[in-house]
């Protein structure tokens, strides 16, 4: 009877440039939402023009990240990790920025 021994390599695979460039993207967004939602705080609701320009701004990187990290998966012989974590972070902070200008328009 033979015994099967298997060779397992770990290779040494790039990340997807795509999926980084997404999970910064969302790095970003999530630190304007953050940054915005304490300015709101300070100024009692009242932030004006300044702080929407800033969520739609943020809103449209969001937007851009995601699509980034869906087309990274697309990218062969390459690590997706971030990828998944740029499409999902950017997937959740779109939807809060969508819920938050939603409620602000009602």
């Amino acid at each position: 009877m033979a015994v099967k021994r298997y060779k397992y390599s770990v290779t040494n695979k790039k990340y997807a440039a795509k999926g980084v460039v997404s999970s910064v993207c969302g790095g970003i967004s999530a630190g304007v939402l953050c940054a915005a939602s304490l300015c709101s705080l300070a100024f009692h609701g009242n932030g004006g023009i300044y702080l929407g320009a800033m969520g739609l701004a943020a809103f449209g990187i969001s937007i851009y990240g995601f699509v980034l990290g869906l087309k990274g998966f697309s990218e062969k012989h390459r690590d997706q990790k971030f990828c998944k974590i740029g499409a999902m972070l950017n997937g959740v902070i779109m939807i809060i920025w969508l819920a938050l200008f939603l409620v602000g328009l009602s």
